[in-house]
């Protein structure tokens, strides 16, 4: 299609006697786009000079849509001097096609938007590398191999994100990379580079009598007051690592390499990620940002009513920058975790927000229909006379020829529609950075007031900033904790979680922008204090319900382990990061999800058994992962693992995939040699020393406290020869110490051992071996006469070391869990049956003839009984359960996951379960060994 086809929209001639005498220089051309010819030069005097200039070229021009390509060819062989008439040449055709397809509609906002950015771009590059190859010839900048002498530019702001209006300056950040020089040479480059960059603003920025190109900015770049026109990138990272503030992040949203050494630049900006994007949701920006606007409008003198009559399009009340902050601050809050999130423009910005539920898409469609008409009057009030201004005139003309130029006749109309719209932006963006009042605190007890009273002496609320963000949400915490069946107690264990808060503004600007988590914490804090206790140590993991995806389905095992495994390698590749940084990935990962299933499991979403499974799950998850990337850590300085490799064997309650929450982990490492000696590293090792040195810093891995915590506690007591034996054992030993030396105790652990990872050549084949293994020797040890006597001792012992922790007690004792447990071992032992589980191996020794079906269906349902009444209990607490400190909250989370109707009932079930269960245990032994 042709410029005359895609012809959209015509303004209206302000002027029409100038209309019409640009016209006849035009009538070669189609109807209408004479037409738009005459109207575009009759409202603006500067598009008129230039269609009077451009008379002869624009003809041929107007079909040919790669105008700053075509306008710019060659110009690398020019001088400086040469390009600087060239550039203004270029920048006068390039704004006149620009302006003509921008007025017609025949190109859309983002492609008149992206020729301007694209003209600027190429402008600076050419500009910049013209002086420093001066300063080359000069011998003034020393010799490097790097483009342009190591120097870019980046674009900031709309040149960034490829948004620039018709007038606009440009505002560029101009370093350069100081590793292409020699040290002792750093010193001379850097001077010639700022004369470069110097004279490339010069060039761009100076009026002469063919024009200017661009007015060129230079103050965005760190500390500008005392800083050179050009730094180091060093220099830069220093300084936004130590004093970046929130506006800054702001402005790096947009920042592109846009000239000279594109590499450098991009690899700037990737080193420069983690002060842009913060790993955490990074709420506390919004008052920044918020402080930040207010400023401005200070400053510039822009608050009180909204008129149109002088309106400033861009910073007023209503205005571009109010969408563009509301974008960017919603990017910063998220875009550290979500790298879908980090786009420069803002139209992509608001589609993305609203793609992930961070904004409703009918907000985002609205408000970007409203960015896209204020980027047109803005173009139209700066095109009249290329001034770069954002403010419609004051005067009832001036008004009346910018509604003409939006194709609009009744400019009282005009007037009115945009007032309606910049009053409906003000609407949308306002109660995003200044939410309404806060509700007056409730009416509150003397016992509340005083532990009220303490909170301003938490570490949480220490610094200045955030007590102002808690005044602002603690009458809406108190508020719906008011509203809880159980307020008193619900108070108590916020003060309990508040107590042990490190820092808390993210956690308070959090709350204000998201009321939704008063409730969970209200919710968690009334009823669950060991999750509250949780959620204290590991606030951060908040930003997972804020994510997206803390209510989808259940990802599986395979599916949590690829997702960290990606996460993982991003990180180890990531500038910056690395095998310690890994660590702490995994563990705010694993933090997230462990507090996901004990969310899930408070509010009813799954039960006891569902989140036992889940619970597994992570833990299968986090081993898988991180044991390979271990291994590889490790080999770079010990080389690869010698022979097969070695396999991670879960067993208790892992192997059986029946974990809760704050459960250890039982690992067993087993290796095969093949053989081999020793690795083949850089400093290599014997082969028992290589896999007991990589077994400890697997453990290391998993266990070590970083500055994101721990994952789990690791025990390594259920290897063979116990605490005395090697951490890794090689097939080979540990078939042999099963097969002669092992107890029964260790045959029973051995029923619920599992492989959940492996590494090394042949991972895959040892895990079947060691699996094939583990059922040869239940097979072959089952049928051991001692195993009833055994279990029978076992009994004794264990219940003369530990008595029953107190009335609730689920686990420890004769008929409870623990009890359960090692029969059901036993009998999977005996029947020499692969099941893991307590209750497959229970239906496996039903199949096997060992137990009768009554036996096997009430030790099943005992069994279930008390996994709910422990798993919920340790949900809720890590100390032995005590109902009456639990509160009503806990007490009816025990009941609905345990069934029973009342307290009293679930005492009497407790006694009937436990007793009848440990008759039918002491009944599988034998008489004389049982205790009768």
């Amino acid at each position: 299609m042709n410029f005359s086809s895609r012809i959209t929209r015509h303004p209206i001639p302000a002027d029409s006697a100038r209309a019409a005498d640009l016209a006849g220089l035009f009538t070669g051309l189609p109807g209408p786009v004479v037409d738009l010819i005459a109207a575009t030069a009759g409202s603006s005097p500067y598009l008129a000079g230039l269609l009077a200039k451009e008379a002869e070229w624009l003809p041929e021009a107007l079909d040919h849509d790669d105008v700053v390509a075509r306008e710019t060819a060659g110009f690398e062989e020019l001088a400086p001097d040469d390009l600087s008439i060239a550039l203004r040449r270029a920048k006068r055709r390039i704004a006149l096609m620009t302006a003509l397809a921008d007025m017609g509609g025949v190109w859309p906002l983002e492609q008149v938007t992206g020729a301007l950015s694209d003209f600027a771009d190429r402008a600076v590059d050419l500009a910049l590398r013209v002086h420093v190859a001066h300063e080359q010839r000069r011998g003034k900048l020393p010799e490097t191999q790097a483009d342009a002498g190591g120097i870019f530019a980046l674009a900031m702001g709309k040149g960034g994100a490829g948004e620039l209006n018709y007038s606009s300056d440009i505002d560029l950040i101009v370093l350069f990379d100081e590793t292409a020089y020699a040290d002792a040479d750093q010193q001379e480059a850097r001077a010639a580079l700022i004369r470069a960059t110097r004279k490339m603003t010069a060039t761009l920025s100076d009026v002469t009598g063919h024009g200017y190109v661009f007015r060129t900015d230079l103050r965005l770049r760190p500390d500008a007051a005392v800083t050179p026109v050009c730094i180091s990138t060093a220099a830069a990272l220093a300084y936004y690592e130590a004093e970046g503030r929130t506006w800054e992040r702001a402005a790096f949203i947009k920042a592109r390499a846009a000239a000279g050494d594109i590499k450098a630049g991009e690899r700037f900006l990737r080193e420069l990620r983690p002060f842009v994007w913060r790993k955490h949701l990074d709420f506390a920006a919004i008052q920044d940002a918020h402080d930040m606007r207010l400023r401005i409008r200070d400053h510039k003198g822009l608050g009180g009513k909204l008129s149109v009559p002088g309106h400033n399009m861009k910073l007023g009340r209503g205005g571009i920058r109010e969408i563009e902050f509301f974008t960017q601050t919603r990017q910063l809050i998220a875009g550290g975790r979500d790298p879908d999130l980090r786009l420069r423009d803002t139209v992509g910005g608001l589609a993305a927000l609203a793609a992930k539920g961070w904004i409703p898409p009918e907000v985002a469609e609205e408000l970007t229909a409203h960015y896209r008409e204020h980027r047109d009057i803005e173009h139209r009030i700066q095109m009249v006379n290329d001034a770069q201004t954002h403010s419609l005139p004051k005067d009832a003309e001036g008004l009346r020829v910018i509604a003409a130029m939006m194709g609009e006749g009744d400019p009282d109309a005009f007037e009115t529609r945009l007032k309606s719209r910049l009053e409906r932006v003000h609407d949308l963006t306002e109660s995003f950075f200044a939410p309404g009042e806060t509700p007056d605190r409730p009416d509150l007890s003397e016992e509340s007031r005083t532990i009220i009273s303490r909170w301003q002496s938490y570490p949480a609320l220490r610094s200045a900033r955030a007590q102002q963000i808690f005044k602002r949400v603690e009458p809406e915490l108190l508020s719906r904790m008011a509203r809880t069946g159980h307020p008193q107690d619900a108070l108590a264990r916020f003060d309990s979680f508040l107590s042990g808060l490190p820092a808390g503004v993210q956690l308070f600007a959090l709350f204000e922008a998201n009321p939704q988590l008063i409730d969970l914490i209200v919710d968690i804090c009334g009823t669950a204090p060991g999750l509250a206790s949780y959620l204290a140590r590991h606030s951060a993991v908040l930003d997972a319900v804020l994510g997206g995806s803390f209510f989808a389905p259940w990802p599986g095992a395979s599916g949590l382990r690829d997702a960290l495994t990606a996460s993982l390698q991003s990180m180890l590749t990531s500038p910056g990061g690395g095998y310690e940084q890994a660590l702490d990935t995994a563990r705010r990962w694993a933090h997230e999800w462990e507090f996901r299933i004990g969310v899930h499991h408070l509010r009813g979403l799954i039960d006891a058994d569902e989140a036992a499974l889940q619970y597994a799950d992570l833990a299968d998850a986090c081993i898988a992962a991180l044991f390979p990337i271990t291994a590889e850590d490790f080999a770079l300085r010990h080389g690869a693992p010698p022979g097969r490799g070695a396999v991670v064997l879960g067993m208790g309650s892992l192997g059986a995939r029946n974990l809760n929450s704050g459960s250890d982990l039982d690992l067993i490492v087993i290796y095969d040699a093949a053989g081999e000696d020793s690795s083949d590293g850089k400093r290599p090792l014997a082969t028992r020393a290589y896999y007991s040195r990589l077994t400890q810093a697997m453990i290391t891995a998993i266990s070590a406290p970083t500055a994101e915590g721990r994952l789990y506690e690791v025990d390594m007591r259920l290897r063979p020869s116990g605490r005395q034996g090697p951490v890794a054992t090689s097939i080979q030993s540990f078939e042999n110490y099963q097969m002669t030396e092992a107890w029964t105790w260790e045959h029973l652990a051995l029923t619920r051992a599992r492989v959940v990872a492996a590494t090394g050549s042949d991972g895959e084949g040892l895990s079947a071996d060691v699996e094939a293994l583990r059922l040869r020797i239940l097979k072959e040890r089952g049928g051991d006469a001692r195993v009833l006597p055994d279990l029978a001792e076992m009994r004794t012992r264990i219940f003369a070391a530990k008595a029953t922790d107190g009335a609730w007690e689920a686990k420890v004792g004769p008929g409870r869990l623990q009890d359960i447990d090692l029969t059901a071992q036993s009998l999977a032992l005996r029947a020499g049956d692969p099941a893991r589980s307590t209750l497959a191996q229970l239906r496996a020794a039903r199949r096997a003839g060992l137990i009768d079906a009554e036996t096997a269906d009430s030790l099943s349902s005992a069994w279930r009984f008390l996994w709910r009444l422990q798993a919920s209990g340790r949900l809720l607490t890590a100390k032995p359960l005590d109902l009456d400190e639990l509160g009503r909250g806990g007490q009816e989370l025990l009941l609905r996951e345990t069934g029973q109707p009342t307290l009293d009932a679930l005492t009497d079930e407790l006694a009937r379960k436990v007793k009848l269960a440990a008759g039918m245990i002491d009944a599988l032994l034998p008489p004389h060994e049982s205790g009768k």
